[in-house]
């Protein structure tokens, strides 16, 4: 005769339970290693190697040795 209602259910996630907690530190994990991964791949162009600036200095180096020693 009369309409049954249904219990209301609610899809509720507790927000500081150890289950959510652990689940959202691995998957922050495997965005941070695909965010790593990502960027490893692409190289920034237009930059100098750290070989090349090494070398440089190294020249710089030895050609102000060089000159002070020309001077003395």
């Amino acid at each position: 005769m009369f309409k049954q209602r249904k219990h209301k259910t609610f899809d509720y996630k507790p927000r500081f339970s150890k289950d959510n907690a652990e689940d959202e530190v691995e998957e922050e994990k495997r965005e941070f290693v695909s965010k790593w991964r990502k960027e490893k791949g692409s190289k920034v162009r237009g930059g100098m190697s750290i070989r090349f600036l090494i070398l440089a200095l190294v020249l710089l180096l030895i050609c102000m040795i060089w000159l002070e020693s020309k001077i003395n």
